[in-house]
């Protein structure tokens, strides 16, 4: 069985950050989206790079994609799609957004549950030191986390090392 390779949208896919500068980044589009919460309005603006896309079609040759976002199902509307990828898993978090008391992000105790002791690679902006530490104590399987800086997104050094963990 493949390890899981749990993908989070804005930060790795859509450095989020780089939006106040006065243009994208090389190789990103802007998309003007509407999920769930932006259906007025102006619509929500994401930047995404086709070639992240290939690059996670290429890795899935030695992972389970899943989305671990909290576009949830709505990453296989707006976003997979512009990226050339097929509806992919996801998480479907109890709850999202919350404190936890040991200063862990909000999704790390989802990942580890959903993982069930299979190994897994996850790319997020918001994963700390502390949640590699507490993912070490608490998760039987292999494991990597990698932080993804959201003003940059996804870049080739971080592919080669998905595709060399794995």
């Amino acid at each position: 069985m493949k390890p899981l390779l749990l993908i989070d949208i804005d930060g790795p896919l859509n450095p989020y950050a780089a939006l106040s500068r006065p243009a994208p980044p090389e190789g990103y589009l802007l998309h003007r989206m509407r999920p769930t919460g932006w259906e007025a309005g102006t619509p929500l603006p994401v930047l995404l790079n086709p070639a992240h896309g290939e690059g996670l079609l290429a890795l899935a040759a030695r992972y389970e994609l899943v989305w671990a976002t909290t576009w949830k199902d709505e990453a296989n509307e707006w976003v997979g799609p512009r990226l050339g990828l097929p509806p992919l898993p996801y998480i479907d978090w109890p709850a999202m957004h919350g404190a936890t008391a040991d200063g862990t992000y909000w999704k790390t105790r989802y990942v580890v549950d959903y993982a069930d002791g299979r190994p897994f690679a996850w790319v997020d902006d918001e994963i700390s030191g502390v949640d590699t530490s507490w993912v070490a104590a608490h998760h039987p399987g292999r494991s990597l986390l990698r932080r993804i800086d959201p003003w940059v997104g996804l870049v080739r050094a971080d592919f080669d090392v998905l595709a060399d963990w794995a």
